[in-house]
């Protein structure tokens, strides 16, 4: 008896010693751990690039204009505001003795200046700039003499492509920069300056301050405005003859409500 029950304990140990052996050959499960690591790094990277990417929008989102907040550019410093009457038509042949340069809003030609992320390379007749502000555009106009090189292309990628933006030199402004949209201006000094994009998301197509917010930006065309051959901006100074900012509007120009004022000239 006491030989067999050394030869179980024998066997016993010899069983032990294989499962030992066994764990042994195993060793430690590097290549899950690996595994693991890699995807937690892979989730962090991802993470990481959404939010690093995604901040500028995060942080334009309290400019975006709301129930509570109608008008957020009131809060971007500098911020010039006015109050016009829209829907007032000169003919392109007349000149507005507008009270701010660029001007904001006020009488306008019936034509409007095609808005639909276009980069003006030359300076266009303010009258009918102002008639694509009040369709919900923001118009970007800088001193080509102070705005070149880089800067210059940094206030492209702004506009182009974007609806409701436009951009054009305005010589002797008196800033490098100048933002309008309907009854708002903002001038400074850089193209980095973040209210440039704070403003764009505050008053471009911002119902509580464009009197016909979603009308048409899209090309008019030869005879009434051709991108391609804009109106000439007018440098020297508006004559006794030009329209006063309470014009009413020019008989026979065509108004924004479809109607035609009364003439005998024609409509533009």
């Amino acid at each position: 008896m006491a030989s067999g029950t050394k030869k179980k304990a024998s066997s016993k140990k010899a069983i032990r010693a294989a499962r030992n052996s066994v764990v042994t050959k195993r060793g430690f499960p590097w290549g899950t751990v690996i595994a693991i690591v890699a995807v937690v790094a892979l989730a962090a990277v991802v993470v990481t690039y959404y939010l690093v990417q995604s901040a500028p929008k995060r942080a334009l989102a309290e400019w975006a204009p709301s129930d509570s907040n109608k008008d957020p550019s009131l809060q971007l410093a500098g911020i010039v505001t006015g109050t016009y009457k829209g829907s007032v038509h000169v003919l392109p042949t007349e000149r507005v003795a507008y009270d701010h340069f660029p001007p904001i809003g006020g009488p306008h030609d019936g034509y409007w200046a095609a808005c639909n992320g276009t980069v003006y390379t030359t300076a266009v007749r303010n009258e009918n700039m102002v008639h694509a502000l009040e369709h919900g555009t923001v118009w970007i106009a800088y001193n080509p003499a102070q705005v070149t090189g880089d800067a210059l292309n940094t206030l492209k990628t702004k506009v182009q492509g974007k609806p409701y933006t436009m951009m054009s030199p305005y010589p002797g402004l008196d800033k490098p920069i100048s933002l309008q949209a309907w009854g708002h201006q903002l001038k400074l000094d850089s193209a980095g300056d973040q209210r440039i994009d704070e403003f764009i998301t505050a008053l471009r197509t911002n119902p509580n301050t464009t009197p016909e917010v979603g009308a048409s930006c899209d090309v008019l065309g030869p005879g009434q405005f051709d991108p391609d051959n804009p109106p000439p901006f007018v440098a020297t100074p508006p004559g006794p003859d030009a329209k006063p900012m309470d014009y009413q509007g020019t008989q026979g120009t065509q108004q924004d409500t479809g109607a035609v004022m009364p003439s005998t000239t024609g409509t533009p």
